[in-house]
């Protein structure tokens, strides 16, 4: 564990760095408030610090209250080291957004089992962050091929949607079937399919940029949300790279190689444009079906990106 020291007096700094490293602790050692902070406020600066009450620069309660405010991500477990013994200095020290306080001088055992106290804490913290975005990833996105799900696609299509038309910029929209996937499960299995779906899905990915959104819309349908592509000719460009991506080589599943392919609508939202979310859909799926009759394995325009 990084742990920062801060304290303005050489031979208690050296003897505290020892201490600590002697305890396995990887230790960075400042003389002063301001390049506490520095430091505590750095990304992946350490998460826990003993900050002496009188430095130079910005004294312990000011470099608490200052990485406080400056560092709202992960949390920084700070420990004051101060002679002050007082019911309100104490207080004080707390109010300032430090976690503890250790009153000069102190006993090595006790500064271990405090800073001990501190790692369970920050490991608790990160536990509960962990779980935190492991409901939020299943929330938003499909079990199954991990790309976003139905509902996060189409509200991040809104989003864009609406920003498209006050920034005036144009997006695309790509909506995709797999050609005969029936006929997959039918034959190899639904424990095949679902391996062609995942493999599906990786390639899709690996087409498209990492700005641009990629989600399962339905069973074998997936939508993708291609950001700054207004030309139409470009969007074009682009669901044929992703045609090929998936036709071009078969799929290795378990059973051997499945040859699978993909049938492309595309739609063209310009800035001008101001069609609600359901009317671009059924454009796009107007378009997807146009492909689907003109023999599969290919791409179609929508109306709008004829016109």
């Amino acid at each position: 564990m990084r742990i920062l020291i801060a304290e303005d007096e050489a031979v208690s700094l050296r003897m505290l760095q020892k201490t600590l490293e002697r305890a396995g602790y990887e230790v960075t050692a400042v003389s002063d408030g301001r390049k506490a902070v520095e430091e505590l406020c750095r990304p992946e600066g350490p998460r826990l610090a003993l900050l002496d009450w009188v430095m130079p620069q910005l004294d312990g309660p000011a470099v608490c209250r200052t990485v406080r405010r400056k560092r709202s991500q992960r949390h920084v477990y700070l420990v004051l080291l101060t002679s002050k013994n007082s019911k309100e200095d104490i207080v004080e020290g707390l109010e300032s957004g430090a976690d503890d306080y250790l009153i000069k001088p102190f006993d090595p055992g006790e500064l271990k089992a405090r800073l001990h106290t501190g790692i369970r804490i920050l490991e608790l913290e990160d536990n509960l962050l962990e779980a935190r975005e492991n409901m939020r990833y299943k929330a938003t996105h499909d079990s199954l091929t991990s790309l976003l799900n139905r509902g996060t696609i189409l509200e991040l299509l809104a989003g864009e949607l609406n920003r498209k038309q006050r920034d005036k910029h144009s997006i695309s929209i790509v909506l995709g079937d797999l050609d005969h996937f029936k006929l997959v499960n039918d034959t190899y299995g639904h424990i095949v399919g679902d391996e062609v779906l995942r493999e599906v899905a990786r390639r899709m990915l690996g087409s498209v940029r990492s700005y641009d959104f990629v989600g399962r819309y339905g069973g074998e349908e997936f939508l993708v949300v291609l950001n700054n592509c207004c030309a139409v000719e470009t969007a074009a460009d682009r669901a044929e790279e992703i045609r090929k991506a998936i036709g071009d080589s078969p799929i290795r599943t378990t059973q051997g190689s499945v040859p699978i392919t993909l049938s492309l609508g595309v739609s063209v939202s310009r800035p001008c444009d101001t069609l609600p979310l359901e009317e671009i859909l059924c454009e796009v799926d107007g378009a997807l079906y146009a492909a689907k009759s003109a023999g599969r394995n290919c791409c179609r325009l929508g109306s709008a990106g004829r016109a």
